[in-house]
C-alpha cells in the first residue's frame, strides 16, 4: 500500500485530503498546534521552526509527500529545499500545493500551466521560489498543483462570509477581478485521481469557466442567506484583472472538471444544511 505523508494535515485542505485518502492508502499527516490530533496515531507533531523532518521521514518512509504547509515563508522555503533534495535522492515524489497568485502580476488574461510565472505579491513570489526549485527536477518527481480560491461548507472563506452576514458588516469584493474557483470536495477527488494515475507535472485545478469575484460572492450570499449582503468594493486597477488559472496541456477527465455552478451548489444551504 502506498505510503503518503501530508505536511500541514491539520489545516483546512490538509484535513480534507487526509479524510479522502486514508481509506485507500497508508496515510500520515503532521500537525503543529492542534491538540485534537495528539491521540491520532497517524498524525505526527511537527513544528517547522523548531525541528527538521529527518526523523519523521525515516519513520514514515513515504512514497509521496503532499505539501499543504502554512506559516512563516522563510521557514517554509528551508523545509521545501530539504524536501526537494530528499525526493531527488529517494523513491519519493512531492505533491506541492501552489496558488494562482504565481500569476497575479498578469492582468489581461487567464494563465495556463506552462505560462511564465510573475507575481507582484509576497505570497505569489514565495510560491514561485518553490516552484522554480521543483522545475529543475525531472517531472516524474513532482506535481505542482496551482489552486484558485477554495470554498466549502466549513472553509475559512465561507465562514468569513457567514460571519459578515451575521454581524451585518461589509464583505470585501473585487468587482473587476475575474477568477475561477474550486470546492474542497471536488479538489480532494481530483488529487485522489491524480495519485491513483501517478500523474506528474503542472496542473491547474480550478473551474473551467470564469466569473467576477463580486458576482461569485453575491451568488454565495444569495444561496446561503437569501440576503443581498453589504459589500465594500475594492478596485486594484481601472481595467479588468484576471486571477484565474485554466488547464490546457494537463487536463483531467470530464467527470473531474469543475464548473462554477458545481462549487456554488456545494455551498447552497438549501441543498446541504450545515
Amino acid at each position: 500500500m502506498k505510503r503518503i505523508l501530508i505536511l500541514g494535515g491539520s489545516g483546512f485542505i490538509g484535513q480534507a485530503l487526509y479524510r479522502e485518502l486514508c481509506p485507500y492508502f497508508a496515510t500520515y499527516a503532521t500537525y503543529c498546534s492542534h491538540k485534537g490530533f495528539v491521540h491520532n496515531q497517524q498524525f505526527f507533531s511537527f513544528n517547522a521552526e523548531q525541528e527538521g523532518l529527518e526523523h519523521l521521514l525515516a519513520e514514515v518512509r513515504p512514497q509521496l509527500i503532499i505539501s499543504a504547509l502554512r506559516g512563516n515563508f522563510d521557514t517554509q522555503l528551508e523545509v521545501h529545499a530539504f524536501l526537494i533534495d530528499y525526493i531527488a535522492k529517494t523513491n519519493c515524489r512531492l505533491f506541492f500545493l501552489s496558488s494562482a497568485n504565481v500569476f497575479d502580476a498578469f492582468h489581461h488574461y487567464p494563465s495556463y500551466e506552462y505560462d511564465k510565472t510573475y507575481s507582484e505579491s509576497v505570497y505569489g513570489r514565495f510560491k514561485i521560489k518553490i516552484e522554480s526549485q521543483l522545475l529543475r527536477l525531472s517531472p516524474a518527481k513532482y506535481v505542482i498543483a496551482r489552486l484558485p480560491m477554495i470554498f466549502g461548507q466549513q472553509s475559512p472563506r465561507t465562514a468569513a462570509i457567514d460571519k459578515a452576514l451575521q454581524l451585518q458588516t461589509p464583505i470585501e469584493v473585487f468587482p473587476n477581478t475575474i477568477i475561477n474557483v474550486n470546492s474542497i470536495q471536488l479538489l480532494t477527488r481530483q488529487i485522489h485521481y491524480m495519485i491513483n494515475r501517478k500523474l506528474t507535472g503542472v496542473f491547474h485545478l480550478g473551474s473551467t469557466d470564469l466569473i467576477s469575484h463580486f458576482d461569485f460572492i453575491q451568488e454565495v450570499v444569495k444561496r446561503r442567506h437569501h440576503n443581498k449582503g453589504i459589500y465594500k468594493q475594492v478596485f486594484t486597477t481601472n481595467a479588468t484583472r484576471y486571477l484565474a488559472t485554466l488547464p490546457k496541456e494537463n487536463k483531467l477527465p470530464p467527470h473531474l472538471l469543475v464548473k462554477t455552478a458545481d462549487v456554488l451548489e456545494e455551498l447552497d444551504l438549501i441543498r446541504k444544511p450545515l
